[in-house]
């Protein structure tokens, strides 16, 4: 019984320690990840509005016929990639991505549609 007891005590003793342990961490030590992760999220999430923004406003271009064209966005960069019939949608294509706020850089990788 008197080993049961002070088995019991040691361990109580062990988890607490443990717990006081957890807490005398640094508070910045275990929020770090958290911002990294949180961060990357945010930046997708930019991405990902910056990417509707440029879309609504190829479609809302007139002259350019959007619907082949696939926009990509990562760090305020949009890639431009498809097709269009035409050589000069290609130039206003670029420069519709260009035009919204946010855009740092345009790589335009679109091609004429041969049909």
């Amino acid at each position: 019984m008197k080993s049961t007891v002070s088995n019991l005590i040691a361990v109580g003793v062990l988890a607490l320690s443990g717990i006081l342990e957890a807490r005398a961490q640094p508070a910045d030590s275990g929020s770090a990840p958290q911002a990294v992760a949180a961060s990357g999220a945010t930046a997708k999430d930019a991405d990902r509005v910056l990417r509707k923004q440029v879309v609504r406003a190829l479609s809302r271009t007139k002259g350019l016929q959007s619907r082949a064209i696939t926009v990509r966005v990562k760090g305020g960069v949009v890639a431009l990639q498809g097709t269009v019939p035409e050589e000069a949608q290609v130039d206003l294509a670029t420069r519709a991505a260009q035009g919204v706020p946010g855009v740092t850089a345009v790589t335009n990788s679109l091609t004429l549609s041969t049909f």
